[in-house]
């Protein structure tokens, strides 16, 4: 195998600490929110998932590119994580029908990787500390001209960014002769939740985030699907004010991640910035209702406020994260609307909450 040499590279976390490795992809620097992904495969859907804007990815699986990419398997028009950290990147990939090798998908990215870092270190560190920003360094490891750039980086905590994933335009997907018609408010919304709702034969139209109620009302949908997406859910009072009035409207609706905490805020449930987050393929929830646990994705920063639900007798909670108890589903008893904090498409991760798709599709037929 060829050798390749890799020129140094820093990482450099808000509090000071400071980790040494080498350089991939592109040569520059990223900065963001620190957080890492559990998963043991999936990366390039991780990798290009939207909720993930703006921050820096750590993987805390060992090998990272070991079978390349697929040009069909991401999940938005690019990669959207600010940089990689991790501890093993392969450049070469054994997948057969790969259509190339992670290095080149970064540099045709223009993203920066940071590897062979001590990613359990930094793992370990984070989860004592809590999340936090930090920055990569492939063409500079001066530490004193790297703080001062860090220092400008603002907090995730108010941060808007849906923003800079939404689409900028409508558009339609699936059979425009379906009887269901399904509108989408992108927040940031991953292509297989799409897929998932048109393999059930909804005919979708993807609204950009700044849609209003009455413009999405204009194409008389039969229900409203509120999408994933990245930053502080409390720091979108627009948004907000027209989830309000589209569960108003009587339809069926269903919220993602983001949508999930959006339709919490739009009952008066209030968010907060968790001291983690949940991000992997592998954590279990409790379905209550049923008894029985899913394995499910995950990826969010924020969470909902369980004792805000107890005081609200129309807001009753449906999932439980069984790692901490934290709130993972609601649905709302006044109105035809529910949501979930992880992700049911499972890309990537198991399949066990895929039926919250056809209990949606069930709502609407309901009306």
């Amino acid at each position: 195998m060829k050798y390749i040499k890799k020129e140094p590279a820093v990482l450099l976390l808000q509090d000071g600490t400071i980790f040494h490795g080498k350089a991939n992809g592109i040569q520059g620097i990223a900065t963001g929110e620190l957080c890492f992904n559990t998963g043991m495969t999936g990366y390039q859907e991780v990798f290009s998932d939207p909720s993930y804007y703006g921050q820096l990815m750590i993987t805390t699986n060992a090998h990272i590119g070991n079978y390349g990419i697929k040009n069909d398997e991401s999940e938005s028009d690019g990669m959207k994580i600010a940089g990689l950290i991790c501890k093993n990147f392969n450049h070469g990939f054994s997948r057969e029908a790969g259509d190339g090798d992670l290095d080149s998908y970064f540099v045709q990215q223009k993203k920066v990787v940071i590897s062979d870092i001590d990613t359990r270190a930094v793992v370990r560190h984070i989860r004592d500390k809590g999340a936090m920003n930090a920055i990569i360094s492939t063409d500079n490891t001066n530490i004193i001209k790297l703080s001062k750039l860090l220092k400008e980086v603002p907090s995730m905590e108010g941060l808007e960014l849906s923003s800079s994933v939404s689409t900028a335009n409508s558009y339609f997907l699936g059979d425009k002769n379906s009887e269901i018609k399904v509108a989408v408010m992108d927040l940031g919304v991953k292509r297989n939740i799409l897929k998932c709702m048109t393999d059930r034969g909804c005919y979708l139209k993807v609204f950009p985030m700044n849609t209003s109620y009455a413009e999405m009302k204009k194409w008389n949908p039969d229900g409203f699907f509120l999408s994933n997406g990245p930053g502080d859910p409390s720091a979108m009072p627009e948004v907000i004010e027209q989830v309000q009035k589209i569960t108003s409207d009587g339809k069926a609706v269903f919220g993602i991640c983001l949508g999930h905490q959006a339709l919490a805020l739009s009952e008066g449930i209030s968010t907060y910035k968790m001291h983690n987050g949940h991000r992997g393929i592998n954590h279990p929830v409790k379905n209550l209702a049923t008894g029985k646990a899913e394995v499910t994705s995950q990826n969010h920063g924020f969470g909902i406020s369980n004792e805000d639900i107890n005081n609200n007798p129309n807001v009753e909670v449906t999932h439980i994260n069984l790692n901490d108890d934290t709130v993972e589903g609601i649905k709302l008893l006044n109105k035809n609307c529910f949501s979930v904090q992880y992700h049911p498409e499972s890309s990537p991760g198991p399949h066990d909450s895929r039926y919250l798709f056809d209990d949606f599709i069930s709502n609407i037929k309901r009306k």
